[in-house]
């Protein structure tokens, strides 16, 4: 695991301080090593966080000749098989790393040996043979890739950050915070700035001398079936879905360190705990993270798994003083980003990385097999087709009539979309009405779907697809790598941590979307087919709670530890004089959830995490991008 950067100028010499800067952006993902390739106008580099292959794992990795280099960051979970193949084609390997790999695939195949590897990564090849930078990054998004391609050249790295230390223009993206008004997030292969981009999930990138760049998608999540398909049981499904389970836990439990879990007490982390200790000779080490109030505390939960499995459990209880580390997180996220469960997984990564330097997870299983309760709502919003559309216009007309404060007025509003998925991004992201009444007309996205999915067009499902197939495909290729896999990949690399998802095995995530969707929801109930699988392995009262999310207790800290800081941001002139919100509207939402009328702490939080990022980059003045070269 580690993180990478560099870049390559058309004109020039690269300059090996200059990427040295880079990475000197992201230590925290790689404390144990670096290393740094120049060539031409070509430089890249690595900060490496050790754990397979400790002695002879450094960074760049090159071929036989030298000719080809690579920086990677991840792991290849199928590497060994890999490497026996390719030396069984003459190539000749020097290390036992799965870096070393990538170099001699890329010799064999180029873009198309993308399809072999089973991992996470992200990774920069350098072809000095054909002068050309090859990057690509995993199937689900769980390593992040940005770059810009400037007139001078291409820059890449693991971090935003990577490339504003080499100067790469930080002028806001309006559109892009457009969308994060929405989402609370920047969705891929936009970013905060015009001139970077993110290399969406699944994805490779070359970048020639002549400045000629090409792009292309080597895998795409399949549609999620709706149909039971002919000759298909429920018996063979569970089946197979628990044998590939336990494979991808199994592979995922290779490392020349200490490795653990996360234990949250829900369903997926808890049936990796179960998986992983039916395969270890030793106790799993397992961290567990809760809070004072009750509502947000799993502790027991996580103690039933802990102590049927005799785990080597460790539990930290999160009080509200730990919001004392919100401007880090916003440093380390590097983007806008109001997803608060990021509180938890830093807090939850810092503690178990004085144990482990590996700590397997159980984010994906709500994408891939219908867990989230919206996914059960998605048959109501289907039904409210039936309500004649002149009706409809007249609730909205009605709707647009009442103040904000009233009661019912963004069911109204939702009531009155004209079609079910319109119902679904008004129901479960930041509604219309409420943007209307808190942003500035400039910053406002259009009122219907219509726009998103022409702007996410990529990843959404054709029309024609079942609500649910398209729900399910947009949670996995949108929100999985725009919010889960990024608060993940952030905040556990901040404490130099690896992470690994079983769930999220590029196979097993196949598997799940062949599976039919009525097995994925059965009588009301999410990831049926899911607990027939595997329920068994888990304590009984995991089996009949209701699903809670790994949230914090914010509505409370908002009236109370972090009210000050909180009010003392969103209602500073200088937040207001950004032209972005209303602000007579936004102390209203301040003093309606002070009331306890109406939570607002979601929306608050990203209103407090985005004042936070533009105060960051008002403090950063930017490189010089001339530093880049000799």
């Amino acid at each position: 695991m580690c993180g990478i950067a560099g870049f390559y100028l058309r004109e020039g010499r690269a300059s090996v301080s200059a990427v040295r800067a880079m990475c000197d952006q992201i230590r925290h993902r790689g404390p144990d090593d670096e290393g740094y390739h120049v060539d031409g106008g070509c430089a890249i580099g690595m900060r490496r966080l050790s754990i397979v292959d400790l002695s002879t794992g450094h960074q760049p990795m090159t071929n036989e000749d030298e000719s080809v280099w690579v920086v990677f960051n991840g792991e290849i979970y199928n590497y060994q098989e890999l490497r026996r193949d390719l030396i069984s084609r003459g190539h000749r390997f020097t290390t036992n790393s799965d870096t070393e790999t990538l170099v001699h695939l890329y010799e064999e195949q180029g873009a198309e040996g993308l399809k072999r590897l089973r991992g996470m990564f992200a990774y920069a090849i350098w072809d000095a043979r054909l002068r050309r930078i090859f990057l690509a990054r995993d199937r689900f998004g769980k390593k992040p890739l940005y770059y810009a391609v400037l007139p001078e050249g291409l820059y890449f790295g693991s971090e935003l950050k990577c490339l504003r230390a080499a100067g790469v223009p930080a002028e806001i993206d309006a559109e892009a915070l457009r969308l994060f008004f929405q989402f609370t997030y920047i969705p891929e292969p936009m970013s905060c700035f015009k001139a970077v981009r993110k290399l969406p999930a699944g994805s490779w990138l070359t970048y020639d001398a002549d400045g000629t760049v090409r792009q292309g998608r080597y895998w795409q999540f399949p549609t999620p079936v709706a149909e039971t398909p002919a000759g298909f049981s429920e018996a063979d499904a569970c089946a197979r879905l628990r044998d590939k389970f336990d494979e991808s836990v199994r592979i995922r439990m290779i490392a020349d360190v200490p490795l653990g879990a996360f234990l949250s007490g829900g369903i997926d982390s808890s049936s990796v705990v179960a998986s992983m200790a039916l395969a270890s000779a030793e106790p799993v080490r397992t961290f567990s993270i809760g809070f004072e109030e009750s509502a947000f505390n799993e502790l027991e939960y996580a103690a039933m798994v802990a102590r049927q499995y005799g785990t080597d459990h460790h539990e930290i209880v999160v009080r509200p003083d730990a919001v004392d580390l919100v401007s880090r997180l916003v440093w380390h996220l590097d983007e806008p980003f109001g997803d608060s469960s990021a509180i938890p997984t830093f807090i939850v990564s810092e503690f178990a990385v004085q144990h482990v330097k590996v700590a397997l997870s159980g984010d994906g299983g709500d994408e891939m097999f219908a867990g989230y309760d919206r996914f059960q709502t998605l048959d109501k919003l289907r039904k409210l087709d039936r309500v004649p559309r002149a009706l409809r216009a007249f609730i909205s007309w009605a709707a647009d009539r009442l103040p904000y404060s009233a009661y019912g007025k963004n069911y109204l509003h939702m009531l009155s979309r004209s079609t079910a998925l319109e119902r679904y991004f008004e129901s479960n992201f930041a509604p219309w009405f409420l943007r209307q009444e808190l942003l500035q007309e400039e910053w406002m996205l259009p009122a219907d779907s219509a726009y998103l999915t022409r702007t996410l067009a990529d990843f959404l499902l054709p029309a024609g697809a079942d609500l649910l197939s398209q729900a399910l495909f947009f949670e996995t290729t949108q929100n999985l790598p725009g919010d889960m896999l990024v608060k993940v990949d952030r905040m556990s690399m901040a404490n130099s941590l690896e992470v690994r998802c079983p769930l999220l095995d590029h196979e097993l995530g196949e598997m799940a979307a062949g599976i039919p969707n009525g097995w994925k929801i059965r009588n009301g109930q999410g990831k049926y087919i899911f607990l027939r699988a595997l329920g068994d392995r888990l304590p009984p009262p995991l089996l009949s709670r209701g699903k809670m999310g790994f949230g914090v207790p914010l509505a409370l800290w908002f009236r109370g530890a972090l009210r000050t800081f909180l009010w003392d941001h969103l209602t500073s002139a200088t937040f207001a004089g950004r032209g972005v919100v209303s602000p007579p509207f936004v102390r209203q939402m301040l003093a309606e959830h002070d009331s306890g009328r109406r939570d607002s702490a979601p929306f608050l939080w990203s209103l407090l995490m985005l004042e936070l990022w533009f105060r960051q980059l008002d403090a950063q003045p930017a490189s010089v991008a001339s530093r880049c070269s000799d």
